[in-house]
């Protein structure tokens, strides 16, 4: 059962670096390439550059929680949220388009 998890490609846990501005500052962020190709999937499914879509989500849970004590891992999480089927309402896809537009 392991040898599926242990045979997998190299490539998918090397770790990758990316500069976002969030907040106004540039900042780098460290995740694991199968974490950013997710990311860039939850991105283009809600009509956003990955960028915009991580500066967002960092303000609505700052706004939300009032702080995040790991961000990196917040965005690994939030790949298993969307791995595990949890994706924004119509509502919510809709008003995404207006702020688009």
């Amino acid at each position: 059962m392991c040898r599926v998890f242990a045979a997998q490609d190299p490539e998918g846990y090397r770790q990758i670096n990316r500069s976002i501005r969030i907040d106004g500052h540039s900042t780098s962020i460290q995740l694991e390439a199968t974490f950013w190709a997710l990311l860039d999937e939850i991105a283009e499914s809600q009509n956003l550059t990955t960028p915009k879509f991580i500066s967002k989500l960092y303000d609505e849970a700052i706004e939300i929680n009032g702080e995040i004590p790991n961000f990196a891992s917040m965005l690994r999480t939030t790949c298993a949220l969307y791995l595990r089927g949890h994706r924004p309402s119509m509502d919510e896809r809709m008003a995404l388009k207006q702020e688009a537009a």
